[in-house]
Formats: C-alpha cells, structure tokens, sequence
C-alpha cells in the first residue's frame, strides 16, 4: 500500500543542485539564492494545499557536502518533508547508496525519498484518486500500468527523454496505457509538453541556472504546478536575480558549445563507471542504456566494447 495524502496536486521542483560552493561559472550567493528558491516552492505548496516533490538532483554534488548545509536543509525541509525523487547527481558511481547527502536527510526524516520505481502515493483531491508513480535515474518507465480505482496516473522520471530540444536522448517519447502524465526532472531545458496517444510528456526544466549561455540568460527559473484534469502544467516563477548578478561579465560561449558539454558529460561518467567489476555491470549497463541513442551509429561499438569489459572482468 502506498501513503495516501489528501490535497489538491502536486508542486513539482526539478532540479535543485543544492551546492555550499556555486558550481560552474555561477558566482558568490549561489547557496542563499537556491535556499530562497525552494523555500517559495514549499510556501506556495503549503498555501495552495499541494504536496511536494522534488524531481531528482536535489544536489549538486552527491557527497562530503558541508554539515552546514545538510543542517540548512534538514530545517527548510522538517515541516514540509517533501518527496525527492533520485537523479543522477544524487548517487555516488551510479548508486544511491548510504554514504550520500540525501541519504543523511532520509535519516533525519527530513524528506521522502522516491529510490525504487513503480507507485510512490497517492492522492486524494477533490476530483478523484490519483496515483503517482516514480522512476528514479537509471530505473526503467514502465511501458504499460494497470490502473485500479485511480481517475489520474502520474508518473515522475529523471531521465534522458526524446523532447524537440533533445532528439539525440534515447529514451523515446511514446504512449503508456494507464499513464496519463509523465512528469520528467534532469533535462534543464524547459521543453513544450507533448502528447502521444492518452499519454502527456511534461518537462519543465530546472529551478536553478547552471549553464553560462544564451539560452539560460533567456529563460526564467520556474517550478510547476500538477493539478488533475489541467491539460497543461501551471509555472510558478521562483525568486531569482537578473542573469548578469549571477554569472561572470564576459562574452557567453557559442551556442554550438552545448553539444560538446553534454558529450564532455558523457565521458565523464564513462570514466566514473569504467572501474566497476562485474558484480557492479548492472550499474554501467543502466547508465548506457539511458545515455547513448541506439539510433548513432556509434552505439553498436559502445555495446561491444561494454561486453568486452565484461567478459574480461569474468575472467
């Protein structure tokens, strides 16, 4: 049985990336300015009689965090103790395991953690039952979900997802029989939702600015609101500077630069995995099949080269 709340709908806050020192190229004040941020969310979620919900990466990075900041965030969250879903900044080489931040804050009670796919709660507003269900990073969407007295299913994931912006992920937008929201963290870039078939894909990008860009510098920071029967998402635009009091006065990069940070971001996490043994191979086999595209014409190596590094690790 999954806890049942009673409210109206869900606040949904994608991708905090909680950090004491400002990550990238983000200046001084990059703490208090997250803190203020999420502390709107949880207000209006309390005012509005919604639950709320973090969409994964609610730290930057996943470990040795200051005890300052964990303390922080076990005082913002002890109220609300909202639910986290886990992405991937989250886990240490691809796990989530004790020895991380969030982990701490799951100990305290501070927050709910969503680790494990399949139905997380369920709500109980005014218009009907709704069950949420969760795929954490690296878990698999499901393809369909049987449905018992719920009028709504909403599902949040943390992964790589198809969207116009972003047609080189892997993970194909499609219809899921029984779901009728898929809620989608990770990808910082809000995207226009799209429907296929009984199915709406929703991805409304991050609360905080990470990337020193053009795009970034044109966008406003919002988290979102989930009520049952809207046909789309409603923003709530969260307390933020003007783009020149938070990044470095200088020339922004060429656009065409993304690419190669998300191909930079690739290797990185090729090169956290590659020491892991066969006991671990699940691991590295979850996080290719979220991160290359079956479609390049690369991807037939990659699978090689990965049963390769198994079998030799069998030896």
């Amino acid at each position: 049985m999954v806890e049942e709340i009673r409210a109206r709908g869900l606040m949904l806050i994608p991708d905090a990336h909680f950090a004491a020192t400002p990550p990238g190229q983000r200046l001084e004040g990059f703490l208090e300015q997250v803190l203020a941020k999420v502390r709107a969310c949880l207000e209006h979620a309390e005012e509005h009689d919604l639950v709320p919900v973090f969409l994964g990466d609610l730290f930057h990075w996943p470990r040795e965090n200051p005890n300052a900041l964990l303390v922080a965030l076990i005082e913002l969250f002890r109220l609300w103790r909202p639910f986290v879903l886990v992405g991937n900044h989250d886990k240490y080489q691809a796990r989530y395991t004790q020895d991380v931040s969030l982990a701490v804050l799951e100990a305290a009670g501070a927050v709910r953690v969503l680790g494990e796919p399949g139905p997380a709660l369920a709500l109980l507003t005014p218009q009907g039952r709704v069950l949420v269900g969760a795929s954490p990073d690296g878990a698999p969407i499901p393809h369909t979900f049987y449905r018992a007295d719920e009028q709504w299913v909403v599902w949040l994931t943390h992964h790589n997802l198809n969207f116009p912006d972003y047609d080189d992920k892997p993970v194909r937008l499609r219809e899921i029989p029984g779901v009728d929201w898929v809620i989608n963290g990770h990808l910082h870039r809000p995207q226009p939702m799209q429907v296929v078939g009984g199915t709406r894909w929703a991805n409304p990008g991050n609360i905080t600015r990470l990337t020193f860009s053009r795009r970034t510098m044109e966008r406003t920071p919002a988290a979102s609101v989930w009520l049952p029967g809207a046909q789309e998402l409603e923003r709530f635009v969260v307390p933020h500077l003007p783009f020149a009091a938070v990044f470095p006065d200088q020339e922004l990069p060429p656009e065409e630069e993304a690419g190669k940070e998300s191909d930079s971001l690739f290797l990185h996490g090729l090169e956290r995995l590659a020491w892991r043994r066969t006991a671990e191979g699940a691991g590295l086999r979850e996080f290719l099949m979220a991160n290359v595209n079956p479609e390049l014409p690369e991807a037939r190596l990659v699978w090689e080269l990965y049963q390769e590094v198994v079998r030799d690790d069998a030896k």
